[in-house]
């Protein structure tokens, strides 16, 4: 019998290992499926992201369920994933990201947000593998211009670095990212690629068969 405790012993634990990652890679699947069902969501909006801006954009922040929280002084805390244009113009494999911090000024309640962030320059979001960045602070991030054929009514020269879309499930009209913090999601990412995997690996290739990967850049690139 001890014998046999010692051979199961071993087995039990490589189960529950096997089991633990399957579970952490299980949450990452997850944000990707909840991230291409907010593209197709806004890809299908009467009033949606400008064609004009599309053109241009080199990256993409996606953010299901963004959660904003207000009394007088508010945050916010999400994550999400983060695509850019590669040298061959297609849309990179995800890096996973979270989003915190801002304020919303005089409001009080909970929401939740889907959040779309388009970003002219790729090199933007690629620095955030080394580090992070601050929305209005080391970054300008305006609210979007919407209408599928429109110029961009609210910013006709397309001046600020980031444009931001969302779409309202509670009780605020609209939110404010001056001063969020973007970041990589360390975490998520190895337990979604591994260990070999970094952040930047990620934003240079589109290379990925993976069936989630697949359907967000094709949801990407059909907005």
């Amino acid at each position: 019998m001890k014998t046999l405790k010692y051979f199961c012993w071993p087995a039990l634990m490589a189960v529950f290992i096997v089991f633990a990652s399957a579970t952490d890679a299980g949450k990452e699947t997850k944000r990707l499926e909840k991230s291409t069902q907010v593209l197709n969501d806004f890809a299908k909006m009467k009033e949606s992201i400008p064609s004009e801006l599309l053109k241009i954009a080199e990256g993409i922040i996606v953010v299901p369920n963004l959660i904003n929280a207000g009394l007088g002084i508010g945050g916010k805390h999400g994550k999400g994933v983060a695509v850019v244009k590669t040298a061959s113009g297609a849309w990179s494999n995800p890096v996973f990201v979270a989003i915190t911090g801002g304020s919303f000024g005089l409001q009080a309640g909970v929401q939740s947000v889907d959040l779309v962030l388009v970003f002219k320059h790729k090199s933007t979001l690629t620095k955030i593998t080394n580090s992070d960045f601050t929305l209005g602070g080391d970054i300008s991030v305006a609210a979007g211009p919407v209408g599928r054929s429109s110029t961009a009514s609210t910013n006709v020269n397309l001046e600020a670095e980031v444009y931001s879309y969302s779409r309202s499930k509670g009780l605020f009209a609209g939110i404010t990212l001056s001063g969020s913090n973007i970041s990589v999601d360390k975490t998520a990412n190895v337990s979604f690629y591994g260990n070999s995997a970094s952040a930047s690996s990620q934003f240079s290739k589109s290379t990925s068969t993976n069936g989630n990967i697949v359907a967000l850049r094709s949801a990407v690139s059909a907005l």
